[in-house]
């Protein structure tokens, strides 16, 4: 009986060589080669069944190299072999032995190999980086139907990175890697409809999107989901499904997520107010060099919200996030410096961190470098520099900026006087609430400079200001004799 079932395992085994070309023709049949149980891509398409792939980063790299070498030698022209041969030596950072598997590959026309070698001169592993290179291997897998280099193709051509931008080419690469079920790619996408690149803008069809991804647990999907709940964009507004995908967002280290998290915290919005919670959550980013958490950072050490408070550790964080060109904490670096708090005092200073800030539009900088100019403090005075840079601030519907510059028209300071023109900046300054051109306008219509002479419309404006404390518009109604 034992002779006779060793004699059929005999006889299977030499039907199952028989149409091999060596013995790895045999491993592949049974499944089970250590080559690819070790080192295959679980995205493989072609992986021998019950090998499910290891993920990189997972691989046991000095086993992996051993066991697919032992392979390449009974099968040195399998694309798969050689590939996972590659990834191994990828994972270990062997980049040049890693692309000549690879490439050994990517000739044969194995689209992993391909996207692999397109990554390879993406990021310039082992080779001079290219993205014109980059690009050809990518096209190569992407027309075979790789979904990652579908989505690194697309990323291409939404920045013009190797080839013509063109945001039409990538939502159409980015489509078939989403729908394929690519969580970048379904993310890529929710992005592009989003902001209308290469697609008509639609919130819902971002929010679709995002959500497929964000349920894969991809970071970014889940931090823009969140984001739409936030502000009510594709979905009903609702600060507690925003804080539901920030969390899983953030747990799993996206900076902007804690970011946004923390801010949810600072403003009790779908969770209960918490400086401590916030804090807490711009470190994680702020530590990670997200410069918007290190400028909230700073922020709460200014106020000592959620911590000690200290001006030495705003000034810390502020310029952090200042040097990355973070528009906000240079002008918050600017006014310590303004004001020598965290600092020595420096006007200097200041207005050299108020022009990067402005220069990037930035209202409030804007505003205080007129301010600097006006004075002559840290600049050369310049009653014209003054008013262009409030103009700038103006435009843009800065209240304290409109104000600014109706002042200058009005004292006709580095600009001809015009009270009609000062009348218009204070009354759109006015009309947000800005307490001193609600004064200034009363005053206008009082003497009827610039506009038709109005004693009740000046009443107005003064009451407006005084009931916000405006010690001049209490006394202009006390001239009135209205209490």
């Amino acid at each position: 009986m034992k002779k006779t079932k060793l004699l059929l395992l005999l006889a299977t085994l030499f039907s199952l060589t028989t149409n091999a070309d060596s013995m790895s023709g045999l491993a592949d049949k049974l499944g089970v080669h250590q080559c690819d149980i070790l080192a295959a891509s679980p995205k493989n398409k072609d992986n021998p069944i019950g090998v499910k792939g290891i993920e990189f980063g997972e691989i046991n790299t000095k086993l992996a190299i051993k066991k697919c070498l032992d392979a390449l030698r009974y099968s040195p022209n399998s694309p798969r072999y050689q590939y996972n041969l590659a990834r191994a030596y990828y994972q270990d950072k062997n980049y040049q032995a890693g692309n000549k598997f690879a490439r050994q590959s990517a000739e044969q026309g194995y689209a992993p190999a391909q996207y692999g070698i397109g990554y390879s001169y993406d990021y310039g592993e082992g080779v001079q980086q290219s993205y014109a290179e980059a690009v050809k291997w990518y096209k190569k897998a992407a027309v075979q139907g790789d979904a990652m280099a579908q989505n690194n193709l697309g990323v291409k051509y939404e920045k013009g990175l190797g080839v013509k931008k063109s945001y039409t080419e990538a939502v159409k690469w980015y489509r078939k890697a989403a729908i394929q079920g690519n969580k970048i790619g379904q993310s890529n996408l929710g992005w592009m409809y989003s902001e209308g690149l290469g697609v008509q803008k639609s919130h819902t069809e971002a929010v679709k999107w995002y959500r497929k991804a964000a349920e894969q647990g991809y970071t970014k999907a889940q931090n823009n989901l969140g984001w739409a709940y936030e502000n009510g964009h594709g979905v009903d507004k609702s600060y507690t499904e925003a804080v539901k995908w920030y969390k899983k967002s953030a747990v799993q280290g996206d900076a902007m997520a804690q970011n946004n998290l923390g801010w949810a915290y600072e403003n009790g919005h779908g969770v209960d107010k918490s400086y401590t919670e916030a804090a807490k959550w711009y470190r994680k980013a702020a530590e990670q060099g997200y410069a918007k958490a290190q400028n909230n950072l700073g922020w709460a050490y200014e106020n000592g919200h959620g911590v000690d408070k200290s001006y030495t550790e705003a000034v810390e964080w502020y310029k952090k996030a200042a040097v990355q060109g973070d528009a906000m904490a240079q002008n918050n670096l600017g006014v310590k410096y303004e004001k020598g708090l965290g600092v020595k005092k420096s006007y200097t200073e200041a207005a050299k961190w108020y022009r990067k800030a402005a220069e990037q539009g930035y209202t409030k900088a804007q505003n205080n470098l007129g301010a600097k100019y006006e004075k002559g403090l840290g600049v050369k005075k310049s009653y014209a520099e003054a008013v262009k840079w409030y103009r700038k601030s103006a435009v843009q519907g800065d209240k304290i900026g409109q104000f600014n510059l109706g002042l200058m028209y009005s004292k006709g300071l580095g600009i001809q006087k015009s009270h009609t023109e000062a009348v218009k900046w204070y009354k759109k300054a006015a009309v947000q609430g800005d307490a001193m051109a609600q004064n200034n306008l009363g005053a206008k219509y009082e003497e009827g400079l610039g506009v038709k002479k109005s004693h009740t419309e000046a009443i107005k404006w003064y009451k407006k200001a005084a009931k916000q404390g405006d010690k001049k518009a209490i006394v202009n109604l006390q001239e009135l004799g209205i209490n």
